[in-house]
């Protein structure tokens, strides 16, 4: 049998307190060991599935407030760094172990296309590219954000490369069962990881800065899970299947297993299955199918909890908790009855959106707060979809697929609620899960409090403004996207015209027809629309937060499009 090599990775994932947790895939069952310059290591045997091969490997012993280089090695053989890769060392950097006064640095964005697009339609430089390459010149520490925030389309299966299609050409010997052009199989995702990550800035990346993700709907499909009706016809494909349970399997793989802490990992139920099986294969198509079909239970609060695997997760940095919530795979579709989360995992997400920090970031793949006018027509979209006239429901369906009307703004259950947590969380009276607004006992509000987005394919920045004036945080939407790819320059007027004023009460004015009320929050754009390609920065220096939004130019560098103190503390 041939050795085992480093197929892709090493990725640095998660580092926590003095742990940290790096992930690869080898080309062959191996045993896999990182070692730090300092004396810290991990081992761990790969997991096989799909005949591929994967390992997490949890560093243990790590020097609190340092930064350490490492080397990885399959099966006693030194697989990284690369010597002729030219690139710095790659490092794993701890926080101090009282790290409540150490500044925090987000960085984070959406939507990248692999740069193998570029041969099939021209697009504007990779800003993740142009970030790494910047590190690469200054590596030194302090130039180092503390997280790398990714906020979907990681992939994109329904919109492959001209290297991916040419292989999927030569595998489609019956073309009308599986889309020509787009991913179906767990082997198939595996090119679309392959073909991004190994890009070399990205992997030397990938390797240095610790990241978290979350799915959009690229990874399994365009509009995923925009409605019930839409899942019915889904399941009417004949390729469907096999393309759900991939989708979540190789999400779960190459993405959401990273975004567990090591503890978190020792405790996934999945990941226990997994490691023990000789061929995981089955128990990972067990699992796709599973989670795809536990979503029609959303609804269901008991079984929810009883059954649902969660892709949300929350963790601590500093003095700053971020959130991750899923938008995708769990909506409650009902009609009359939508939501972004079910009922469950409302709760778990209230339970951590209480607590001791100063800075509060809830990361989504959907922005919250969209320009005004595209709101409007969103939640009037919703009204209709939900009418007992069974020709306005289809047509209203069908205006929601064409046009992509699928946002918080039409779950306006969820858009209402997470305000209410919002406007709680900001007046200092957070109270407990299911108490209406002000109720509860007094603590000190956060500082600020930030929601990530993305999709949306341009950059902005909008300030929330309550009705109540007890709320004190700074509420705050950052969106940032894409990180490589563009907008058709058509829509473009359309998004810049949703934050004016006047197309904002038109749409308003449409929305009132249909008898959607006034949101109770309102909300005015301090930065933006930016349109090109993009990467943002959140910092945290105690309790002040300042957002920036770096595009990039046409020869592949970073400068700065919009910057903007979120507080008013020094």
């Amino acid at each position: 049998m041939p050795r085992a090599r480093l197929l892709i990775g090493p990725l640095l994932r998660r580092v926590v307190g003095t742990r940290a947790t790096v992930w690869v895939e080898t080309s062959a069952p191996a045993v896999v060991t990182v070692r730090t310059a300092d004396g810290a290591a991990g081992t761990a045997p790969t997991f096989s599935a799909y005949d591929h091969h994967y390992a997490i490997v949890v560093v243990a012993g790590l020097t609190p407030d340092s930064a350490t280089s490492y080397e990885l090695l399959i099966d006693d053989e030194v697989a990284w760094p690369v010597p002729e890769s030219g690139f710095p060392a790659s490092v794993i950097r701890t926080r101090a172990a009282d790290d409540r006064d150490q500044p925090v640095t987000l960085i984070f964005g959406s939507c990248r296309e692999t740069t193998q697009h570029a041969t099939a339609r021209k697009l504007p430089p990779d800003a993740l590219d142009a970030y790494a390459r910047r590190l690469i010149a200054d590596p030194g520490r302090a130039a180092r954000p503390d997280l790398l925030v990714l906020l979907g389309d990681q992939v994109y299966a329904d919109v492959t490369s001209p290297t991916v299609r040419r292989l999927l050409k030569r595998r489609r010997r019956r073309p009308k069962e599986a889309p020509a052009t787009q991913v179906v199989s767990f082997d198939e995702y595996t090119k679309l990881y392959l073909e991004s990550w190994r890009d070399p800035e990205i992997r030397w990346l990938l390797s240095t800065v610790p990241s978290v993700m979350i799915f959009d709907d690229h990874e399994i499909i365009d509009d995923w899970n925009t409605s019930a009706d839409w899942r019915a016809d889904m399941r009417q494909q004949p390729w469907w299947a096999e393309r759900i349970r991939s989708g979540l399997a190789s999400y779960w793989v190459y993405q959401h297993l990273g975004n567990l802490a090591p503890d978190e990992i020792a405790a996934d139920p999945l990941y226990a299955k997994v490691s023990a099986a000789e061929d995981a294969t089955s128990v990972l198509q067990e699992f796709g199918e599973r989670v795809d079909t536990e979503a029609d239970v959303a609804h269901d609060t008991e079984r929810w909890r009883a059954v649902q695997y969660q892709w949300s997760y929350a963790l601590d940095l500093g003095r700053t908790r971020l959130v991750m919530l899923d938008n995708r795979s769990s909506r409650v579709l009902d009609p009359g009855n939508r939501a972004m989360l079910p009922p469950g995992e409302w709760s778990w997400f209230l339970d951590r959106a209480h607590g001791v920090y100063d800075h509060l970031v809830v990361g989504a793949s959907l922005p919250w707060l969209l320009p005004p006018g595209i709101h409007h027509v969103e939640a009037w979209n919703e009204r209709l979809a939900d009418s007992r006239r069974p020709w306005v429901a289809r047509l209203s369906e069908q205006v929601r697929r064409a046009l992509d009307l699928e946002h918080w703004a039409s779950f306006s259950r969820s858009f209402e609620a997470l305000g209410e947590l919002f406007a709680r969380l900001g007046s200092g009276t957070p109270g407990r899960p299911g108490d209406r607004v002000g109720a509860g006992p007094a603590y000190a509000p956060p500082a600020s409090i930030s929601v990530l987005g993305g999709d949306v394919h341009h950059s902005y920045v909008a300030r929330v403004r309550f009705p109540d004036p007890a709320v004190r945080t700074p509420v705050h939407q950052l969106t940032c996207s894409p990180i490589h790819n563009q907008v058709p320059a058509a829509i473009r007027p359309l998004m810049t015209l949703g934050w004016s004023p006047g197309p904002a009460a038109a749409t308003r004015a449409l929305a009132r027809s249909a008898g959607v009320r006034r949101p109770a929050v309102r909300w005015k754009r301090l930065a933006g629309p930016y349109f090109g390609n993009a990467v943002a920065t959140l910092t945290h220096r105690g309790r002040s937060a300042e957002v920036m939004i770096e595009g990039t130019t046409s020869d592949g560098r970073l400068r700065t499009v919009a910057q903007r103190r979120l507080t008013d503390a020094a």
